[in-house]
């Protein structure tokens, strides 16, 4: 059954139908019930997008990810999505959800099915999308032509373009700081991706290493896998390599598991002999022993932030270009 069906069976027009299906006030009570009964009667459902077009909103967000099926996606931004989609609806909005790789021409052309479906605005969630080359970031400055795009723990300086960022660099300060006044003197910094959040947790890193009097040493500064077992055998080239270290901040908890996996082979004892602290404050953290200290960069407070500034804009309210949530490091039992 269409528009058409039940004009005819209501014995109006269809443009009338359509005004009592968009809430006009222009149709006379008794013309309105007359309408809805045959609706409700027939079943009929209304195209959202048809009626998206004549209200000029299809009151959906559009949700970018990295696919939680990849061992390498980073971080518990899978976990933003559920925090993302819990404030919207909130506001009655739905949700359409990309997923995908670290293929550059795949993020553009899901970027561009978004703004093709008229979606309201776009959230962006985790630094992994947000490239060092700025030329590399001409797809969502393009999509931010067409509707407001949200970066969850990302920074573009581009119109229309907001940017809520975890507190990534204060995190890593305080953890480093912590370690380096508890003795550790020799402390590795263990990444994945450089990506703008680990190149904000290497900012802090380095900042507390000159706080400490403590001197930045590159080959300090190492790739990692994400998965445990690989980052454990990473660590063990490492000291095999001559690498002596007494403390290890990782931007991922996965890894710090890992560093936990490689003490434990060698009977290092954590944390008297090796200071650990991941990134993340994921569940990882309570199903390793010893149980994991990590930074906890708030990564749900981004969420609700941009999702509340999200619907202020789509209200046409005047809203803050970038934003920084505060982080702090949960202190467990690998920290002294």
């Amino acid at each position: 059954m269409n528009i058409y069906d039940v004009s005819r069976e209501a014995n109006v027009s269809a443009a009338t139908v359509s005004r009592v299906i968009n809430g006009s006030s222009k149709v006379s009570p008794a013309t309105r019930k007359k309408v809805l009964d045959v609706i409700h009667k027939s079943g009929y459902i209304p195209n959202a997008f048809a009626q998206g077009l004549s209200h000029d909103t299809m009151r959906t967000v559009g949700i970018l990810c990295v696919d939680p099926s990849d061992p390498n996606a980073c971080g518990n931004f899978s976990m933003g999505i559920g925090y993302v989609q819990r404030e919207l609806r909130g506001f009655d909005y739905d949700t359409v959800i990309y997923c995908v790789g670290y293929d550059m021409e795949d993020k553009a052309s899901c970027l561009q099915t978004m703004c093709d479906r008229r979606v309201d605005a776009i959230v962006v969630l985790g630094s992994f999308f947000v490239e060092g080359d700025p030329e590399k970031n001409a797809c969502i400055i393009k999509a931010a032509q067409q509707v407001p795009v949200f970066l969850v723990n990302g920074y573009i300086d581009a119109p229309n373009v907001y940017s809520f960022r975890c507190g990534d660099r204060k995190g890593a300060f305080q953890a480093v700081n912590q370690m380096a006044k508890s003795g550790a003197k020799d402390i590795l910094f263990l990444h994945h991706n450089m990506t703008g959040s680990v190149r904000s947790k290497l900012e802090g890193y380095q900042e507390a290493l000159h706080q400490n009097g403590l001197t930045v040493r590159q080959e300090y500064i190492c790739s990692c896998s994400l998965d445990i077992q690989e980052s454990a055998a990473e660590v063990e080239r490492l000291a095999e390599a001559g690498l002596k270290f007494d403390g290890v901040i990782a931007t991922e908890d996965s890894i710090a598991v890992g560093v936990l996996k490689y003490a434990q082979r060698h009977g290092i004892a954590v944390p008297d002999d090796l200071c650990v602290i991941g990134f993340g404050n994921t569940n990882l953290t309570e199903s390793c022993t010893p149980e994991l200290s990590s930074v906890d960069n708030s990564v749900e407070a981004a969420c609700v932030a941009a999702v509340s500034m999200l619907i202020h804009k789509l209200k046409n309210h005047r809203i803050p270009s970038e934003l920084t949530v505060s982080s702090a490091v949960v202190y467990r039992k690998t920290t002294r």
